[in-house]
């Protein structure tokens, strides 16, 4: 069965033209049709971008199912992330990660865990995160989610997809430490001999850096990995979408 996945930071909806607009985000996932979006940076009832529930205003216009993680609130404002769905889906788990308190301003950074039935009685097992800026700070993170709460939980079995903004390259001991554990997608592109090339990710009018990722386990076979970049894509918000299409199967076939 094959299930094309995206994960997006949508900078609150704000664009690079500093316009604040749900519905160009809404579009840019559209134009490429997945079947489960990741999604990073959304803003829930705070008066900063009009007190919209931005997880469920897009989740609407495009007829999908959501659960969102908050990763900070005050008050009754809300920020975080969110996976959406066409498929049937579950929440399984969504929690903080550590942060560094001796060091003030850093935001606090979650992760946002659901099974989704990519083909009938087969679960694919989504984790969407979004690491800190610090390398420090992303590596106590990367390290909670190969711990037992997450990636070595029990529950973390057959096709698995760990998604999202990590905020690291290839350079960065995060990312290597999750590497270690799990295939990059675009790596197995080019493991395989296929068409690959670096897709960066960051920032959207002139990408440079690979900071977006998706890491994939056994039941789940890459089949295509790409980053839209039309006009609309490249204003709507400061990372381009990145966005693969996978083969997933039925544990030990």
């Amino acid at each position: 069965m094959t299930t094309r996945i995206m994960t997006y930071n949508v900078h609150s909806c704000v664009g690079m033209d500093r316009h604040l607009d749900v519905g160009r985000i809404a579009a840019v996932i559209a134009q490429s049709k997945p079947d489960v979006v990741a999604l990073q940076e959304l803003d829930v009832g705070r008066l900063r971008t009009g007190g919209v529930d931005q997880a469920h205003a897009i989740a609407a216009r495009l007829g999908m199912a959501v659960h969102f993680h908050c990763a900070m609130q005050v008050e009754e404002e809300q920020y975080g992330d969110a996976v959406l769905s066409k498929l049937p889906m579950r929440l399984v788990k969504c929690g903080s990660l550590p942060t560094m308190p001796q060091m003030r301003g850093l935001e606090p950074r979650g992760a946002l865990w659901v099974a989704v039935e990519a083909a009938p009685g087969v679960e694919l097992q989504v984790v969407n995160t979004h690491l800190g800026l610090v390398p420090l700070e992303q590596q106590a993170q990367a390290a909670c989610l190969l711990g037992k709460e997450w990636l070595g939980s029990p529950g973390w079995r057959g096709p698995r997809v760990l998604i999202g903004d990590f905020n690291a390259t290839s350079r960065y001991a995060a990312y290597r430490l999750l590497a270690a554990r799990m295939s990059d997608a675009q790596r197995v592109m080019q493991r395989t001999g296929r068409r690959w090339r670096t897709l960066p990710t960051f920032p959207s009018r002139f990408p440079v850096l690979r900071i977006d990722h998706l890491f994939v386990g056994e039941g789940v076979e890459v089949l295509d990995v790409r980053t839209p970049a039309g006009p609309l894509t490249r204003v709507a918000s400061d990372h381009l979408p990145l966005v693969a299409d996978l083969e997933v199967t039925p544990p030990g076939r």
